[in-house]
């Protein structure tokens, strides 16, 4: 197969403005967060706050949400357990099975994320304005309905 050497190239694409977007984002949260006392959050472990679900998720859960293996989401979970973010109780409904849940120290945690996450929504809204802020969330929902 001949290829000219523009299809090779790099291209400008939306794909590539949205990663960069939220690359930009995660960057400006987790050093925040960091700044709040949440060490943890400028590390991979933080992936996996936003796969537990606020009444606890089972580990197994963890595994499919994250795509990762079982070992993988256990040396994660194990971190976050350690820094006193999450704990494990027994699954009611399996035996062998553990449920994932925030402690109190969690939960201050979500609370700070949500402070965080307020300033850099408001900062977005001052630059961009109000109608191409609003229009930008609209456009995010209609590409991602079921995310």
């Amino acid at each position: 197969m001949n290829e000219t050497p523009a299809d090779s190239d790099l291209i400008d694409h939306v794909g590539w403005r949205l990663w960069q977007a939220a690359a930009a984002w995660k960057a400006r949260f987790a050093a925040e967060m960091v700044a709040a006392g949440h060490g943890w959050y400028g590390e991979a472990r933080a992936n996996m706050i936003p796969l537990l679900d606020r009444a606890g998720t089972r580990q197994a859960d963890l595994v499919r949400r994250a795509g990762l293996s079982k070992q993988a989401v256990q040396q994660l979970v194990d971190e976050l357990e350690r820094d006193g973010v999450i704990a494990r109780q027994p699954d009611p409904d399996d035996r062998r099975g553990r449920i994932v849940v925030f402690t109190a120290a969690g939960l201050r945690a979500l609370a700070d994320a949500n402070t965080v996450k307020r300033r850099i929504e408001a900062d977005y809204r001052a630059q961009l304005g109000d109608a191409a802020f609003a229009a930008l969330c609209d456009a995010l929902l209609r590409l991602a309905p079921d995310a």
